[in-house]
């Protein structure tokens, strides 16, 4: 059965909502995104969606040529997968792009992660409580609530390979090295869920899957 990958981006914008979940957590990044490709074209996340307002946020198509991640720094991790597992992915985002109306960021479950209580809230999520999809697709087995899950738990929990750390404008656009073994853990944040999944969409795979949105974490 041929293999493909898919990325885990973990960033640090250095906008202050940014700097306040740092300030926590201690680790150099506090966001985390699927990218369905190498290079970083197709970019899911949880965030926000009005650069002036924090509190209105959910599922957005991240851009990463955009000024937000002009000065972000990153680290960037592939994981192979079989294109049975690659699927799941790509029906679970589909199917919450076609109800992204009814989601919205799960700011309150940041403080369950501080507190160390999960905060549950339907169909909420912050970055990598959604990112912990990999779960729900029978991925990758998390030991921790979803809902407490933090970026760094994210690439620790399966056999992802180091890709890249540094200014994300300088990463290259053809993904090489990738055999490295992922390094001592950089990061911790966390996440939970309840997914569902009616919609089953026609995926076309590059960029034009779903809408552009820019994510403000």
């Amino acid at each position: 059965m041929s293999q493909k990958k898919i990325y885990l981006l973990l960033t640090d914008t250095g906008t202050f909502f940014t700097r306040m979940i740092k300030s926590y957590t201690k680790k150099p990044y506090n966001h985390a995104s699927i990218a369905l490709d190498p290079e970083l074209l197709e970019v899911y996340s949880f965030g926000r969606k009005k650069a002036r307002n924090p509190f209105i946020g959910g599922f957005v198509r991240e851009d990463i040529n955009s000024a937000l991640f002009e000065h972000a720094k990153c680290a960037i991790y592939s994981l192979s997968l079989t294109d049975n597992q690659i699927q799941k992915i790509i029906h679970f985002i589909q199917d919450i792009e076609a109800q992204k109306e009814h989601y919205r960021y799960n700011l309150l479950g940041l403080f369950g992660v501080v507190f160390n209580k999960p905060i549950k809230r339907k169909n909420t999520f912050f970055c990598s409580q959604f990112v912990a999809v990999l779960k729900e697709c029978n991925i990758i087995h998390f030991e921790k609530d979803l809902a407490l899950i933090e970026p760094s738990d994210l690439y620790t929990y399966a056999n992802f390979q180091f890709v890249y750390e540094g200014k994300l404008k300088d990463f290259p656009n053809n993904v090489r090295n990738e055999s490295q073994n992922v390094p001592c853990p950089l990061i911790h944040m966390k996440c939970d869920s309840s997914f569902s999944s009616s919609h089953h969409l026609v995926f076309s795979s590059h960029p034009n899957l779903l809408y552009k949105e820019k994510c403000i974490c």
